[in-house]
């Protein structure tokens, strides 16, 4: 199935749908002079030369012991620049990419979706996930070079995302990336996917700078950090086991609703017909006082109220009786209120260690697919104003995994001097990429350390912040 969808030169401007959040949204051909102007090309489917830019630097980006070369950083240099980059998106299941201005502009989005997978598997099957992605990935990236009406010739970097995520589907990114970069000489920058859902706000949002916090919020992650600048975080909190995205999944498919839409905006709507206090589900790690997220828990409480009013999950919510389906209500409204009230829990708890250690923060970032629900958003906005903190939440087009948040996080990077040089035109079909399945953002902080994490340390890549310090420290004691 194919979806197509697209937007004609809209402008930025802001829309207070919940008063105090910045909220993008796009008016038609108005201001199109605007520093801030938004201009997307998005179709949804079932970067100047090297030797062009005065910037350009052969060095290696994340690469360990290379060279990183590292050129003034200020927050005048985010929109002044001409720039043009490729961003490229698979780290789990959409296909993605987009092509993005350095002064701001989205010259073209496009995105992949594997909804049909995700129904008829019950989630993300890797291997199929991988399959899927091979399919597409030549169109998506042509699509996106189209419909921003350039060619390969007047970009000047590439962008990909290389952790976290499924190897299997990372791969398939990383390696038509590199055959891009190859074949026109082009420069590249390796991405953290979760760095780039926190660095998209600050192309949506100008007055968005360094340091400021970020709650990431998705199917695989929860995390929250403290943004010191670009490339260097703190780690409040992060994930004991299952994170939000995952849950809301889990309860979609065990209330029977469609999962071609994910999880999260199905029981968002089942949730408005329902009592919120309906059933009386514990806030997971209530008596932990750190900020690290569980969902095992609630999953498990979902799971076991389900088959006490004995609902047949084998039955779609469309064909329930009405009786039925306002029991399913009640429990998407009570697990969505739970689920929540822990985020609002434990993100209290972290502004107030940020701010200890960062006193001049003024914003909040809420970033990745779960973002997107209002709920959220509205419930998480009276803790942050609680706090003289301004919560800032992209448009939901650039909360879920897309291109956009590739490129700029590229952008960014990439006029600091810290990219890979172009790599060769052709490489051996036994090429070991550089894939980073399990990549921390950021350093964990001390007093949020969790005896109860579960996570495993074998095959962890150390962190972006660890290895942007150590070759920040090297080239510091080479001059």
């Amino acid at each position: 199935m194919v979806r197509l969808i697209l937007t004609r030169s809209p402008a930025i401007f802001r829309l207070n749908i919940i008063p105090g959040i910045s909220y993008l949204a796009t008016s038609s051909l108005l201001q199109k002079k605007q520093r801030q102007k938004l201009k997307t090309k998005t179709q949804t489917f079932s970067l100047i030369s090297p030797s062009s830019s005065s910037n350009f630097q052969r060095t290696r980006f994340y690469s360990t012991g290379a060279r990183i070369s590292f050129l003034p950083e200020t927050e005048s240099s985010k929109f002044d620049d001409n720039l043009v980059v490729l961003g490229i998106e698979t780290s789990c299941d959409d296909t993605a990419a987009a092509v993005v201005r350095g002064n701001g502009e989205i010259l073209s989005q496009v995105i992949s979706s594997q909804a049909e997978l995700l129904a008829q598997y019950g989630g993300v099957a890797p291997k199929q996930a991988e399959e899927a992605h091979s399919r597409v990935i030549d169109k998506v990236v042509q699509d996106a070079l189209d419909s921003a009406n350039i060619t390969e010739k007047d970009l000047s970097a590439v962008a990909v995302t290389i952790g976290p995520g499924l190897s299997l589907c990372l791969r398939v990114g990383v390696r038509k990336a590199r055959r891009l970069a190859g074949g026109f000489h082009l420069p590249i920058v390796g991405v953290h996917h979760m760095e780039a859902h926190a660095l998209v706000a600050r192309l949506v949002e100008q007055e968005l700078s360094f340091p400021f916090m970020a709650l990431l919020i998705s199917g695989g992650h929860n995390i929250i950090v403290l943004a010191h600048k670009l490339g260097q975080y703190t780690q409040l909190g992060t994930t004991v086991d299952d994170a939000i995205g995952e849950a809301f999944d889990k309860t979609a498919k065990w209330l029977g609703l469609d999962m071609r839409r994910s999880g999260g905006p199905a029981v968002e709507e089942l949730a408005l017909e329902g009592d919120a206090k309906a059933f009386k589900f514990n806030v997971p790690m209530k008596f932990h006082k750190d900020c690290n997220f569980s969902y095992a828990g609630l999953k498990t409480q979902v799971k076991l109220a389900i088959e006490a009013k004995e609902i047949d999950v084998k039955c779609p919510v469309s064909s329930a009786t009405s009786e039925d389906r306002r029991k399913r209500a009640d429990i998407a409204a009570s697990f969505q209120r739970v689920a929540v009230l822990h985020l609002e829990e434990k993100c209290e708890r972290a502004i107030d260690w940020a701010l200890k250690l960062e006193p001049s923060i003024k914003h909040m970032v809420v970033s990745g697919g779960v973002a997107s629900n209002q709920y959220v958003r509205l419930r998480l906005n009276n803790i942050v104003e609680n706090k003289n903190l301004k919560l800032v939440c992209p448009p939901p087009s650039l909360c879920t995994d897309n291109g956009v948040m590739v490129a700029w996080t590229g952008l960014e990077h990439f006029r600091v001097g810290r990219y890979d040089p172009p790599p060769p035109e052709t490489e051996p079909d036994d090429f070991v990429y550089d894939l980073r399945p399990r990549w921390p953002l950021g350093e964990e902080y001390a007093e949020g350390r969790s005896e109860a994490r579960s996570l495993r340390t074998a095959r962890i890549h150390p962190s972006l912040t660890s290895i942007i310090r150590a070759d920040s420290l090297q080239q510091q004691t080479q001059t």
